[in-house]
């Protein structure tokens, strides 16, 4: 499977889209790290006034270390910004604060998505930690007696997974969508300074699409084979 010529080529599209992404990102956000925000305002603050703004009282904003840590914890309602993000008062960390609020204010609403996510958490979880090696004795099982049971499963699996990241997209656009709409409509941020929101959000949702598709193709490699296997032996 490793040396599978078209598993190579899905494998080295996926990397070398993913790293001019992540490297487009990272880029975005070391340039609008620059920007100092003309409100004064830090990560924190724009988090707690979009809470606030959003009637929610219970969501507690607090700092985690490390850099692109942001998240938000639906379990402890806590908004977790990174040290950079949390302190400082430029466009990037104004993007993120309000986007990990977004989050917070789906939670609030009962976004449906967020919730459908929420659940599958578990049990993807669980495929993930198994995924490899079920894959792996799944065509090495079929390679030497011809059965795709084993190999069935390990794509039951991997699709789980795939299903995963795409819910995952709809919650990450909708979550920045709420952030810019917030920023824009309460004034919050200048125009120029909202368009670098927006480029800095729009490439952050880029990653999970990248990685959305990139499941996906290597999903329907797993079921090309099976499904070969299968017509070869009829």
């Amino acid at each position: 499977m490793m040396h599978d010529p078209i598993y190579i080529a899905i494998t080295a599209v996926i990397f070398i889209v993913s790293m001019i992404v992540q490297g487009q990102l990272k880029s975005k956000f070391e340039l609008y790290s620059k920007t100092s925000l003309s409100n004064g305002m830090s990560g924190k603050e724009i988090a707690e006034k979009m809470l606030r703004d959003n009637g929610i009282i219970d969501v507690q904003v607090i700092s985690t270390p490390g850099m692109l840590t942001d998240h938000y914890n639906p379990e402890n309602k806590t908004v977790n910004l990174s040290e950079a993000v949390y302190s400082q008062r430029s466009t990037a960390a104004a993007a993120v604060a309000a986007h990990e609020c977004g989050h917070a204010v789906q939670h609030a609403v009962g976004y449906s998505m967020l919730q459908l996510r929420s659940k599958l958490v578990p049990v993807v979880s669980i495929s993930s930690n198994l995924l490899q090696w079920v894959l792996l004795a799944g065509i090495a099982i079929m390679a030497f007696s011809g059965n795709t049971i084993v190999l069935g499963i390990g794509i039951g699996l991997f699709a789980l997974t795939t299903l995963f990241a795409f819910v995952t997209l709809p919650v990450e656009y909708d979550a920045s969508n709420r952030a810019l709409a917030w920023l824009e409509n309460n004034q919050i941020v200048r125009p120029n300074e909202y368009n670098e929101c927006k480029d800095a959000l729009t490439w952050a949702a880029r990653t999970y699409l990248v990685a959305a598709l990139g499941s996906l193709a290597q999903l329907l490699y797993f079921l090309m084979i099976l499904l070969g296997n299968r017509r070869g032996n009829n």
